[in-house]
């Protein structure tokens, strides 16, 4: 099951831990989650930590879809924080990652 913890982090910013598989199973709660987070205060910036997300299906790519295009009519920030394999391999595969443009961290190369 993912947990989804928000987290003030600083002023103007405001963190959502996914923690576990995000996947078909648990995709209803957590955008509901997600949907809290992006609604609740429209200046500040949200962050999205994916480092303990552990699997990632279809459903939870379309929660981060979801989530960068709320975002972007809200014209509220979002950052995608330390996504793990199991996150950039698929973004990747769906060759996603102009989509995301700089919600996502660079690489090393960038």
């Amino acid at each position: 099951m993912t947990t989804a913890a928000p987290l003030p982090v600083s002023p103007g910013v405001q963190r959502l831990i996914l923690d576990g598989p995000l996947t078909i199973y648990d995709a209803a709660g957590v955008k509901g989650r997600l949907q809290a987070a992006l609604e609740h205060d429209d200046t500040s910036a949200l962050e999205l930590d994916l480092s303990q997300v552990s699997e990632l299906d279809t459903a939870g790519l379309q929660l981060l879809l979801f989530a960068r295009q709320e975002s972007r009519r809200l014209n509220r920030p979002l950052r995608i924080l330390d996504p793990n394999s199991a996150v950039n391999d698929v973004i990747a595969f769906c060759r996603l990652e102009a989509f995301f443009g700089d919600a996502l961290p660079r690489g090393p190369e960038g």
